[in-house]
C-alpha cells in the first residue's frame, strides 16, 4: 500500500463546470412538448451573457443581501487609506460592537445605505452632491 497521495489532474482540476442561471429557460411557443430536445454532439453550443432580468425594488424592501452565496463579482481598487479605513471599521464593528461581519458585508451595506439615499433624495443625496465636490 502506498503512502503517496493521489491529488487530480490538470483536466478534473480545469474542466468546464455548468453553471446555474438565475431564471431557468422557457419552451417557446414553437416549441413541440411532445418532441424530445436532441442535441448533436458534433455541433458545438454557443456560449452566451446569462441575461438576468433587472430586479425592480422600492426603498421599503431594498436591504442588502447579507451573509449568503453571491454568483455576481466586481473587483474594486482601493488606494491604502481606503483600504485602511475599510479594516478599521471592520474592527470597529467587531471590538466595540461586538459584530463580527467581513469587509463584503461592509460594503454591501454602505452600498444599501447610500442607494436609498440616493433613491430618496435624488439630486441633493450625499453621493450626488460628493460626486459633484460639494
Amino acid at each position: 500500500m502506498s503512502r503517496r497521495v493521489v491529488l487530480p489532474g490538470a483536466d478534473e482540476l480545469f474542466r468546464q463546470s455548468t453553471t446555474l442561471t438565475a431564471v431557468p429557460n422557457q419552451p417557446s411557443p414553437m416549441d413541440s412538448p411532445s418532441e424530445p430536445e436532441v442535441q448533436s454532439a458534433s455541433v458545438p453550443q454557443k456560449k452566451s451573457v446569462r441575461q438576468t432580468p433587472r430586479r425592480r425594488t422600492n426603498t421599503l424592501d431594498r436591504s442588502p443581501s447579507g451573509r449568503e452565496r453571491h454568483d455576481e463579482k466586481i473587483t474594486v481598487y482601493l488606494s491604502p487609506d481606503e483600504l485602511y479605513d475599510l479594516e478599521q471599521a471592520r474592527l470597529a464593528l467587531r471590538g466595540d460592537l461586538g459584530l463580527a461581519v467581513d469587509r463584503g458585508r461592509i460594503v454591501r451595506e454602505s452600498l444599501a445605505i447610500v442607494i436609498a439615499d440616493l433613491e430618496a433624495k435624488g439630486d441633493q443625496s450625499i453621493l450626488a452632491r460628493r460626486l459633484r465636490g460639494r
